[in-house]
């Protein structure tokens, strides 16, 4: 969440900047009159307790020079300061849970570095590598190749599940597998920490991460226990370090997770609902990192050129794009998407989001670093990315490397993961 400090001391410009994000933030302005009337209760309520301990002093004198009428009328007093003190507290949680409301609901201040606008319509492309390929036949959607092949199954996944859920089968199960461990080879060789994190998380993680209260509705909870089934990696991982202080010379930590993910894609009715793009449950290899606040906007240079190199092992075409005002997300300052070629679209579709939260979400949770061992300690940032979206890279090879006889070429990359050359 925000710093209540600055957005009181910057009050017009936060509220401008947030804005642009396409929404009315100008309930911020209570923020000011709110924090002074709990400044108000917090002093009132330590005026009192300093005044309990002093007439608890006199209180003692005097039964002790058997003074019983002035301990009564002090007992009166240090009574009635009691009971406003209760009513002091009432207020002062009332006005405290207001207050945090009033700052998880609402999102990260937007870099000044991103384009204004309302949607991804004026989306930046800062670069773009590789040319798309040209077919000399009729190229096939993934979901259609994969149907053909056998090794697709939307239908039992209906069955089974219901819709947005399927079966890889054979050497397309195989061939996740093999997206996978590149991913995680491949960024395990760069520095990142392996994790394998539970799938699960309570709600205290949910809020860490910005995840609630804004995205409760495409989150699946768990209502007979207080868990929550992850969207994404990001999550558990990034909660790993929560009310903890870290040491200065152990930062930047960066980790990398595999996991599978579940959207419940509540505002996604219509969109993408051929093939394996937009589903309910799909894998991820997630990067995370903790770094000094001074260092996170080249870690997000580092994270992002982390995610492309796997497009790049895969000799995909791809672009990098930098998100609108209007069009980045809730918890983040500046993100940038990574966009693969889909023949099947013509266009460019999401296959990573690399974001860098600043200290928002280590506000939320209270992962802190201390420069030295005397120093005050001061939020870390963090920041995430997709290393990649499995499912989707699946895809894209798939499509890219169609042949005209309805097989698949396997990247060169992944063969010693696969055992062999070409799908059939």
């Amino acid at each position: 969440m925000l710093d209540i400090k600055y957005v009181i001391e910057n009050l017009d410009e936060v509220i401008d900047r947030l804005n642009c994000r396409n929404g009315d933030y100008s309930y911020l302005k209570q923020l000011p009159e709110l924090d002074k009337k709990r400044k108000q209760l917090i002093a009132e309520s330590d005026e009192l307790k300093n005044s309990r301990n002093v007439l608890s002093k006199q209180i003692g004198l005097a039964k002790r020079e058997k003074n019983e009428k002035l301990a009564e009328e002090l007992s009166k007093k240090v009574t009635s300061n009691k009971e406003r003190m209760t009513s002091l507290d009432a207020e002062l949680e009332k006005i405290n849970a207001e207050i945090r409301d009033m700052l998880l609901k609402t999102p990260n201040v937007p870099d000044k570095s991103l384009p204004i606008g309302k949607d991804d319509s004026v989306n930046r492309v800062e670069r773009v590598i590789g040319s798309p390929r040209k077919f000399k036949f009729e190229p096939l959607a993934h979901w259609d190749l994969g149907t053909k092949l056998g090794y697709f199954d939307f239908e039992r996944g209906v069955k089974v599940s219901g819709q947005r859920f399927f079966f890889y089968k054979g050497l397309f199960a195989r061939l996740e597998r093999a997206v996978a461990s590149l991913m995680l080879d491949t960024h395990s060789e760069h520095g990142y920490t392996e994790m394998l994190p539970p799938y699960m998380v309570n709600t205290a993680s949910m809020y860490g991460t910005g995840q609630l209260p804004k995205f409760a509705e495409d989150a699946y909870h768990v209502n007979k226990e207080d868990f929550w089934l992850i969207s994404t990696a990001e999550i558990p991982v990034t909660n790993y370090y929560r009310d903890e202080i870290l040491d200065a010379k152990d930062l930047p930590k960066y980790f990398c997770a595999y996991s599978s993910c579940f959207r419940s894609e509540a505002g996604a009715a219509g969109r993408d609902t051929r093939g394996i793009i937009r589903v309910h449950q799909f894998q991820k290899v997630e990067l995370v990192k903790f770094v000094l606040p001074e260092t996170s906007f080249d870690e997000l240079e580092k994270l992002t050129n982390d995610a492309e190199r796997i497009l790049q092992l895969l000799k995909l075409p791809y672009r990098v794009v930098t998100l609108s005002t209007g069009d980045v997300g809730f918890s983040s300052a500046k993100t940038y998407d990574i966009e693969v070629w889909m023949p099947s679209y013509n266009n460019y579709k999401e296959i990573s989001s690399c974001s860098n939260f600043l200290d928002y979400q280590a506000r939320r949770m209270q992962i802190r670093f201390k420069r030295t061992k005397d120093s005050k300690p001061e939020l870390v940032h963090t920041l995430n990315g997709s290393g990649l979206a499995i499912g989707r890279t699946v895809a894209a090879i798939i499509e890219n490397y169609q042949n005209e006889d309805g097989s698949i070429t396997v990247p060169e990359v992944l063969r010693k993961y696969m055992g062999v050359d070409v799908i059939k």
